[in-house]
Formats: structure tokens, sequence, C-alpha cells
């Protein structure tokens, strides 16, 4: 039958596009009637009646019997002689309803009908498609690698939808290989074409405060809020957090003991070192918070410009400022202030490449019992250690001189940076 020919596919659309019948049955009868209208002009006399699950339909042309010579609409109209040929009873003024198949509308109609439906089914697929992924927005999705390219890598999910996670929201140490399953948030969903884009993070804020309400039970619950999060992806992050019950400690309720809840959100992040501070609207305050491990003496705010002179002792500058200035970027970045430190004794405010750098902050590429080393005979920045020579440390320290010369090259590379 020239009807199934065309529509034997109908069942497997909708198994395979997850098309609800009412919806199934609303695109073909649009499509046929497009077929319809183009053929005859109108498609205003025609009943279409479909069945989609078994793969039937059936079309029927109304028409009103007139006189021969009365003859005015071929469409609308039909001759009593001709009507009479269907049925020998039929009289002027009764309606004849008769079957159209799907050949008479012609071989390049037939084919046109059959791609325009699969273009319509499509277009339903897509529509459906960008709807899903905007609600989504801002939330944490998983999808397995399909491909990797240099500035892209390729992601597809259980229903094989594909995701795309550029090179610049990957985290700087983000490697991933064929079939590795990743997690970040649906950024965005864009439209090229009529085709929908769903782009990925992984080095949104927005990605930390989700993996936050994953990882820990308080915040997911609503009793511990995230008020703000700043992060330099898979280098430093600062959350502040903030809890209307006193009875709970957001902090020690987010690091966990020894730090085992922050521990899973930290590996995922690519070891990106995370600073969970009380939230407070003391701004002086929040800065001192939020320039930790540093111990500050003194906060002159200038509320107008939104800039504070922090005054701190020698010792403590390396510290605020932190490995290639991340730790006061970020305090000022949380705190919504320009930082300028001041060493106190100081008229001018110092700069992250005029100080020296706490030999803890390289905690990730020097090992603990290395820095204790140097501790020991008081070297604990990075500048103290460089104007040794490495034949004196050596005499000093139960260190090896290559162990030493690795040291010096990473801090030799802090300072060249």
């Amino acid at each position: 039958m020239e009807n199934l020919a065309l529509i034997d596919s109908f069942s497997e659309f909708k198994d395979d596009k997850l098309i609800d019948r009412v919806t199934l049955m609303a695109i073909l009868e649009d499509v046929f009637r497009n077929a319809l209208k183009k053929k005859y002009g109108s498609d205003d006399n025609f009943d279409i009646i479909i069945n989609p699950d078994k793969g039937d339909m059936e079309i029927w042309r109304r028409r009103v019997i007139v006189a021969d010579e009365d003859l005015d609409f071929e469409n609308e109209e039909i001759t009593l002689t001709e009507a009479r040929k269907i049925e020998a009873d039929f009289e002027i003024g009764e309606e004849v309803s008769e079957e159209v198949k799907l050949i008479d509308l012609g071989r390049r109609a037939i084919l046109a009908l059959r791609q325009n439906l699969i273009s319509k089914i499509h277009e339903h697929d897509n529509t459906n498609l960008y709807k899903q992924f905007k609600d989504l927005i801002g939330d944490i999705y998983t999808a397995e690698v399909h491909h990797v390219r240099p500035r892209v890598v390729i992601l597809v999910d259980d229903e094989g939808n594909e995701i795309v996670l550029p090179k610049e929201k990957q985290i700087p140490s983000d490697f991933f290989r064929k079939g590795d399953n990743v997690r970040g948030i649906i950024e965005s969903v864009e439209l090229k074409g009529n085709k929908p884009q769903i782009i990925m993070s992984r080095t949104s804020e927005k990605f930390l405060e989700k993996l936050f309400e994953q990882e820990i039970p308080e915040v997911f619950d609503g009793l511990i809020m995230i008020k703000k999060v700043v992060r330099i992806p898979g280098e430093k992050a600062k959350v502040a957090v903030d809890s209307y019950d006193d009875r709970i400690d957001p902090v020690g309720a987010c690091v966990g003991m020894k730090g085992s809840r922050i521990h899973g959100i930290v590996r995922e992040l690519g070891n990106e070192n995370i600073d969970v501070i009380n939230y407070t609207n003391n701004v002086q305050l929040f800065i001192t918070r939020a320039l930790s491990p540093a111990k500050v003496s003194s906060i002159k705010i200038n509320e107008e410009a939104k800039r504070a002179e922090v005054f701190l002792k020698l010792e403590e500058v390396s510290k605020a400022i932190g490995r290639g200035g991340h730790n006061i970027k970020l305090a000022g970045l949380l705190t919504g202030y320009e930082l300028d430190v001041i060493r106190e004794g100081d008229v001018e405010g110092t700069t992250a490449d005029e100080d020296d750098v706490e030999l803890t902050e390289f905690s990730d590429e020097i090992e603990e019992w290395i820095i204790e080393e140097f501790a020991k005979i008081g070297l604990d920045t990075a500048k103290s250690i460089l104007k040794h020579d490495v034949e004196d440390l050596v005499r000093r320290t139960d260190l090896e001189e290559e162990t030493i010369l690795d040291v010096m090259k990473i801090l030799k590379e802090e300072f060249d940076s």
C-alpha cells in the first residue's frame, strides 16, 4: 500500500524520539494538510485519520453534489454524474466522501512529504531539547567523553545528547580520555541554526557552589547558606558561608573532620585550594577573615572608593598576598573592596610582585617534610631560601643537593612568571 510505504516508520519515530502519541499525530496531520493545500489549494474539506502505532492512515475528501452544468469549484464540488458513479442513488445537494490515495498526490509530493515529516520531527526534538536543558542551566550534569579535540571536549549523556566543554571552561589540570565521566555545570544553551548547543563549564563559581550543595547535607538542606564564591580555577577559591542557626558552625560543617567533607570537592576541582570563610556584615572583620591565613594588624576603609588599606607585620605580608597574588586577589573579589597591603611602618602599599611568598603556599609541589626541614633552620619563605647557595643549605639541612635544586627551580619559576 502506498500509505504504508510512506508511514512505515511512524512507530519507529515514536519509540526512538520519545514523541508522545498526541504530538506525533499533530505533526503528521500538519504535514499532510500542507501537502493537500499545495495539491488542491485548500484542506478545509479533507478529513485525515491517523493511527501512528499501526502505521495506518486514511485521507477522505468531502464534496457537495451539484448539477453537471453548475460545477465551479472542483475541489469542493462534484457533478451529479460523477457522484452516481460512486453510488447510484446520490442526489444534488448531498455530500460525497471519497478516499484520497497518496499516489494521487504524485511521486514528487510523496518524497517532499516524507522529508517534511522528518524535518518537523527533528524540529520538535530540538525544541524539546532546548527547553529541557534551558531548565537545567545552573545545575550539575554528568556526561561521558565522546571525543577530545584541542579546543573542545565533546560529551554525550545517557540519552545521546551532545554536550560541549570548551577549553576555556576546563580547569587547567583537566585531562580527559574517551569514556571518562565528566561533571560540570550546564552554563548555557545556544541555538546554532535550528540545533541547540549545550555548553558545560567546570570553571564557573556556580559549579563550586553546587558541589557544596551535593557534598554537604547542611548546605543542601538550607541550614548553611553560600553567600559568595570566588575562584581562580584549579588554583584557589574562597567560599563565604553563613547560618541562621547559632548552634551550627558553618565553616566546620563544610570542611568536616580533618577536611573529610571538602576533600571530594577539592579532588573534583584538580586539587584547587578552597578557603571556607565565615560571612559577616562587619566589613573590617570580613576583610580580615578573607585574608586568612595572614593575621591583620589593622584596616583603614574608604567606603566611597571601595578601597581598604590593610596593615600587616612584615612576616604576615607574604601570607596575605599568597602565591601568585591569588590570596589577596580573591579576598578583594570576595569582599568587594580593592585591597592595598601595607607593611607596618611603610608609607606605601606593597604589590604581589614585590613581596615574598610563604613556603607553605607551594605545598602542592613541595612535600611537607621538605618544607619542615627548611623551617627548622628558620627558612619559611621563598626568598629566604633563594638568597642562600646550595652548598650552604646542604650543610645546614638533611636534604640532598638534588632535592634543594628542585625546590629552588620551583621557587624561581614563581618569581619569573
